[in-house]
């Protein structure tokens, strides 16, 4: 148990809870199955081909956030209330068609034609390669120490995919807060190559501006997006910060 990396511990006890709260056995299989790779690894690492298994687990949470979230998203939707009266939407519809006509938002994204929006779609759609490219980013600047530590900030990587549209927990937006998670921690952890880091969070505002002009998400849920990740922020940002004022 000792063995474990701090993002291992995060995704087993993030999807034990899950399991628990889950009327269906398939979070608990899953759990089961997760548990058992991350024994794997950890055991091959102690005794086997060490780098081979060390590199594995660089990459092992993500593929384990991919399916579980996966699962949990979409059994977050029977949580969805059987009747409900809308007040909330219709008041961020209100919002949105303020921003979008009233504003002159939309007409400035296809000023040029659909050069910005299909801009904007394709950053949408890379949402799920941010992860991979995060961890990438780390090995090329060979900073692969850092790996660990950065993945933490992956437990808001809700990765969603096409047929898997729910009615409840859409709120706060996750292609947002992941985006932006990625930009802060590129940041902390790659500060000598602060490239990576602005870079992200310059594609993380194409992301919200894709989200709310191609109606994927409320204007209020990328907001709250964004909040997420300033929270994921300070939780890893918090520490260092303690070390620094103190060392």
């Amino acid at each position: 148990m000792k063995a474990l990396r701090s993002t291992e511990w995060l995704l087993i006890g993030y999807f034990s809870y899950l399991a628990l709260i889950s009327a269906s056995r398939l979070p608990a299989l899953l759990l089961l199955l997760a548990m058992a790779l991350v024994a794997v690894l950890v055991y091959g690492e102690s005794h086997g081909n060490q780098k081979f298994f060390s590199i594995a687990r660089d990459w092992a949470p993500l593929v384990l956030t991919l399916v579980l979230t996966l699962v949990a998203y979409r059994e977050m939707d029977w949580f969805t209330p059987l009747a409900w009266d809308h007040h909330l939407e219709f008041r961020w519809i209100e919002w949105d068609r303020s921003l979008l006509y009233g504003w002159g938002f939309e007409r400035a994204v296809e000023s040029l034609g659909a050069i910005v929006p299909s801009y904007l779609e394709f950053c949408y759609l890379l949402v799920y390669a941010v992860g991979p490219f995060t961890v990438t980013a780390l090995y090329i600047e060979h900073r692969r120490n850092r790996v660990n530590v950065m993945t933490a900030l992956r437990r808001f990587n809700l990765w969603i995919v096409n047929g898997y549209g729910i009615h409840s927990s859409v709120f706060p937006s996750a292609h947002v807060s992941s985006a932006f998670s990625a930009g802060w921690a590129l940041l902390l952890y790659l500060p000598e190559r602060k490239r990576y880091g602005w870079g992200m969070l310059i594609y993380a505002v194409s992301v919200s501006v894709a989200a709310v002009y191609g109606r994927y998400h409320y204007a209020v849920d990328v907001l709250a997006g964004f909040g997420v990740s300033l929270v994921a922020a300070g939780i890893i940002f918090g520490p260092r910060m303690h070390t620094d004022t103190h060392g």
